[in-house]
């Protein structure tokens, strides 16, 4: 039985290391990048800027040189890392440098290089990447971000404390006749939340693993950083969510990623490596993504601090009564109107103005099943890991406000356990037994402790990153795999050109010209949320001759809103005045889809 490995967290010196063998903190991925990149024609490096931690935002081009400008190719964008704790998406965009470089001279990649650009963001959270590599291993999703999260005008004040000396920061529950929670019959190991409609009566409460170091009631609220950069982009954004952030793009990695995406307008196709899926589980007819499948454990701890933002420094007695849920008076109790600036917060009238698009268009889910299909086909991965509700997050962003194809997914999963008499097992249940028939230590077996606030507690739960991140000895194959399926990802994109030309002479200075405008591509110019949006310019078909000169017609600048793909065209006519033997020209420019030119003599 194969060994799941957690995080290889060791120090990696050799430039010449190859991803593949581990887990890269910061330096060491830097060193790689650079030994990729140098001396190649086909790849640049560039920094758009330092985090507070001050490590380099990269990002890495990849196009052959001559042929169009890279910004006029039809472009792919890949971004690994927008999670802190996610490292697996680091490693799969490096790789993914690496099989293009590797592989530049084969014909599928060798198109991709002459024909597109691939722009690779290897680790967008360097800074939230590195806490992955401590000396006490915690799940971190968030940046580096001073931040208050509790609301009582101190930051980063109550972060996590590895009481049992494990290295690991996992959860403790406590017996409480007042509790939500009971042992799940389906596992031992895991907790569900109590029926009360079966019969059922919790008898522990959650928390994470720590001490209330500022006395309000609430544990490990207010740890180091503070912004999840997968939820500060400006679609379906969570107003006073844990993680958020002061306001949208508040961070100098989102506002980094941002400025390039908007000075890139060719970028055509978005993939992100994170703890959200919309590509191994397309949306469904209904233009809808898979529901969420969060661990419990985690999330019953994270319940413990649900209130905290209503309390905070508004609160009134800060005692223990309740421990998080209960004790607090005044103010904090009840909220007030959560408004943030002009932008409507939890109290705006749900009936006023038009809400987030949040499903797919429906002429849009096919293009999204056919992309499933060649990932999933490609890469043999067809089932994920937990997964968290998409909010804010950059996928949403890329596809509903930029307009473009744009997919999430963890890249890779926990193997499936074989099938037993059983009865099917689903939650925590479920991922614990996959994990053991991997042969995985992913779980802290419950044991005692003394706690100095709660009293009797057992310390226990799921080891930090072994659902969020593949087996280190996985990388290598899984990577090659990410590789070509951004190769088929490019090779799918939209590529418009002018087919066919013809001039009709009809006598004294009369001419009719014809276009064929093609699109070669699967993907139309444009998606049709992308039309309805407005956020993807139509293709525009110009004829190089003075407007007074057209007589009937197109127009000198026509535009079509999409041109569908797989060899779709559309034909254009001009009757126009000219000289007989003049040479005219046509373009074509589409924002997703490339440009070209031909030139007709008026004969």
């Amino acid at each position: 039985m194969t060994r799941l490995l957690v995080l290889a967290c060791v120090a990696v010196s050799a430039a010449a290391q190859a991803q593949s063998s581990s887990y890269l903190e910061h330096g060491a991925l830097t060193r790689e990048m650079r030994r990729l990149v140098d001396g190649s024609s086909t790849a640049r490096l560039k920094s758009l800027g330092t985090t507070l931690g001050g490590r380099d935002i990269w990002v890495v081009e990849l196009a052959n040189p001559g042929g169009k400008p890279a910004a006029q190719r039809p472009g792919v964008l890949v971004i690994g890392n927008l999670e802190g704790d996610q490292l697996t998406g680091s490693s799969h965009a490096l790789e993914t440098i690496r099989y293009f470089l590797a592989n530049a001279s084969s014909p599928a990649v060798k198109a991709v290089l002459d024909a597109n650009v691939v722009y690779v963001f290897p680790r967008l959270n360097p800074d939230g990447a590195e806490a992955s590599f401590g000396s006490v291993r915690a799940e971190r999703r968030v940046n580096a971000q001073p931040f208050d999260d509790d609301n009582d005008g101190r930051v980063d004040e109550d972060g996590p404390e590895d009481l049992n000396g494990d290295g690991l920061i996992t959860v403790m529950r406590v017996k409480d006749p007042a509790g939500e929670y009971l042992i799940d019959p389906a596992d031992p190991r895991a907790l569900k939340k109590a029926d009360a409609t079966k019969g059922e009566r919790g008898i522990y409460k959650l928390y994470w693993e720590g001490v209330d170091s500022d006395g309000d009631g609430f544990i490990n609220e207010d740890g180091p950083g503070g912004v999840d950069l997968n939820r500060n982009f400006q679609h379906d954004y969570p107003y006073f969510e844990a993680g958020a952030g002061p306001h949208m793009v508040s961070e100098k990695e989102s506002r980094a990623l941002m400025d390039f995406v908007l000075a890139n307008r060719n970028i055509a196709a978005i993939l992100t490596y994170g703890q959200s899926d919309n590509l191994v589980t397309p949306p469904d007819a209904a233009g809808k993504l898979a529901a969420p499948s969060p661990l419990s454990l985690p999330s019953f701890a994270d319940a413990s601090n649900a209130k905290v933002f209503e309390a905070g420094m508004f609160a009134g007695p800060q005692a223990f009564g309740g421990f998080g849920f209960g004790g607090f008076g005044g103010f904090g109790g009840g909220g007030g109107t959560r408004l943030r600036g002009a932008q409507p917060g939890a109290n705006n009238n749900p009936a006023s103005g038009r809400r987030p698009d949040t499903t797919v268009h429906r002429a849009d889910i096919e293009y999204f099943k056919a992309v499933s299909e060649a990932y999933k086909s490609m890469t043999g991965i067809k089932t994920v890991p937990p997964l968290r509700r998409a909010r804010g997050a950059f996928f949403q962003y890329g596809y509903f406000q930029y307009g473009v194809p744009s997919f999430s997914t963890p890249g890779w999963s926990i193997p499936a356990p074989a099938a037993d008499a059983k009865a099917a097992a689903t939650g925590d249940a479920a991922v614990l037994r996959a994990l053991d028939g991997a042969g995985a230590e992913g779980f802290v077996p419950w044991t005692a402790f003394k706690h100095a606030q709660l009293g009797d507690v057992e310390i226990g739960g799921f080891r930090p990153y072994v659902t969020g991140n593949a087996p280190a000895k996985e990388l290598a194959e899984l990577g090659r795999k990410q590789g070509e399926f951004v190769v088929k990802l490019a090779s799918m994109l939209p590529r418009v050109r002018i087919a066919g030309t013809e001039v009709k002479a009809h006598g004294g200075g009369l001419f009719t010209v014809t276009a064929d405008v093609e699109n070669t591509g699967f993907f139309p110019s444009s998606l049709q949320h992308g039309v309805v949006s407005g956020s993807v310019k139509p293709v525009l078909v110009q004829i190089q001759v003075p407007a007074e000169d057209i007589v009937t017609g197109a127009p000198k600048a026509m535009r079509i809103a999409a041109l569908n793909g797989s060899n779709s065209r559309q034909r254009i006519r001009w009757v126009i005045r000219g000289k007989s033997g003049a040479a005219i020209a046509i373009n074509v420019l589409a924002q997703k889809g490339g440009t070209d030119s031909v030139s007709v003599t008026l004969k």
